[in-house]
């Protein structure tokens, strides 16, 4: 399988996704969205991938939508944005939350609109030193979507998200690691990401899958919610043959070997 708008490689166990737009600082049209989804579909299918890293080529990782694209044109009479978001972004990043495998952000360059809501959907996010960070929607009479209203309320508190959305002044790396939006900033963003990559691959993929639904949950959900879902996955994986095998090692004194089972 090719793809039109993005490079998709395999680097160990890892599936590397990589927006190829450049030359509009890798803003998505149609094409790009449904690119992005069935890559992530198709490392999710592959048994020997593990993780998967998605990243962008040249000076951003993702500006957003592509405003050029046929089905947003404002200059060719009404759009209705929503459908656009109920059939092409929605469901880009909810392939990403709900992707099986645990997706990395290799932030390499500017994220802005709902480029920004793309990055924050992924699990684990590293960012190069710098990289401005910018809502933009307000600027060209929309307001954030995609998922990016949840995310900056959870993570700024509604005055900061509000105020960041508003004015549209760019938050810097730096200070998205101190609102919790990444992880951390490297120098080389996607080679930490892969060295990240290799950690989580030797681990149990059945623990990985359960752990990140788990702590999804425990972000939108009660208490007692929680307790229940953490019990419905812990029940299964203490009847896999990875727990089997991660007790095993322990007590032999030995690396485990996980295989999905």
């Amino acid at each position: 399988m090719t793809f039109e708008t993005l490079k998709y490689e395999v680097q160990g166990a890892t599936a590397v996704i990589t927006l190829n737009r450049p030359e509009v600082y890798n803003a998505l049209n149609l094409r790009g969205k449904l690119d992005i989804i069935e890559a992530i579909k198709k490392a999710n299918a592959a048994t020997e991938i593990r993780s998967i890293v998605l990243t962008g080529e040249g000076k951003a990782f993702c500006s957003g939508q592509d405003l050029n694209d046929r089905s947003v044109d404002a200059r060719k009479g009404p759009v209705d944005i929503g459908h656009t978001l109920e059939t092409e972004w929605n469901p880009l990043v909810n392939a990403i939350r709900s992707s099986d495998k645990l997706v990395i952000a290799a932030i390499n360059g500017v994220c802005a609109g709902a480029g920004l809501s793309v990055a924050l959907a992924c699990d684990l996010k590293i960012s190069a030193p710098g990289v401005r960070f910018i809502a933009g929607f307000t600027q060209i009479g929309l307001a954030p979507d995609a998922g990016l209203s949840f995310q900056l309320v959870k993570h700024m508190g509604q005055a900061r998200a509000l105020a960041f959305s508003l004015k549209g002044k760019p938050l810097l790396a730096e200070e998205m690691v101190q609102f919790g939006f990444i992880n951390e900033v490297r120098a080389t963003p996607l080679v930490a990401a892969l060295e990240l990559a290799q950690e989580l691959n030797v681990l149990a993929p059945l623990s990985l899958e359960a752990t990140k639904k788990n702590f999804q949950a425990a972000a939108e959900s009660s208490w007692s919610q929680v307790l229940d879902i953490e019990k419905v996955a812990q029940r299964a994986l203490g009847f896999s043959d990875d727990y089997r095998e991660g007790v095993t090692a322990f007590l032999e004194k030995r690396k485990p070997v996980f295989k999905g089972q």
